[in-house]
């Protein structure tokens, strides 16, 4: 039994974001997971560095997602926001690499990141495509 039981108010699933494209699209769910793990990731690193590289890495990542919204929420401007995703998602992946470069990430987080980077960057690129 759920605190909810009896509110009507049963938690959503943490890829619940409404109705329609959001909650089925593939690039949003693979986007949330990894912006997800990736926060959590960012945190740990020294504090020398918080400030300075997670900062930016955590930037490009919030703003390719916030690009993902404003593409499916306004459809005029949906092609302009899809091509800055593609640039915060560009910055990203270079941002991690020199993280990783700088020892902040292991080989292992760097590889399943850029995996997942590589995966949502051929799902922007079909959008894209669609467009």
């Amino acid at each position: 039994m759920s605190i909810f039981s009896g509110f009507g108010a049963e938690p959503q699933s943490p890829h619940f974001f409404g109705r329609g494209v959001i909650q089925e699209s593939p690039i949003f769910i693979k986007t949330y997971d990894f912006t997800k793990w990736l926060l959590e990731h960012t945190t740990r690193f020294p504090k020398s560095q918080r400030f300075v590289m997670a900062k930016r890495i955590e930037d490009a990542a919030l703003n390719f997602y916030d690009r993902l919204l404003l593409a499916v929420k306004i459809e005029t401007a949906r092609k302009d926001a899809l091509h800055e995703a593609g640039f915060e998602l560009e910055r990203l992946k270079h941002y991690l690499r020199l993280s990783k470069d700088m020892g902040l990430f292991s080989l292992k987080q760097y590889e399943y990141s850029s995996a997942n980077l590589v995966e949502i960057g051929r799902l922007l690129g079909g959008w894209l495509k669609k467009v």
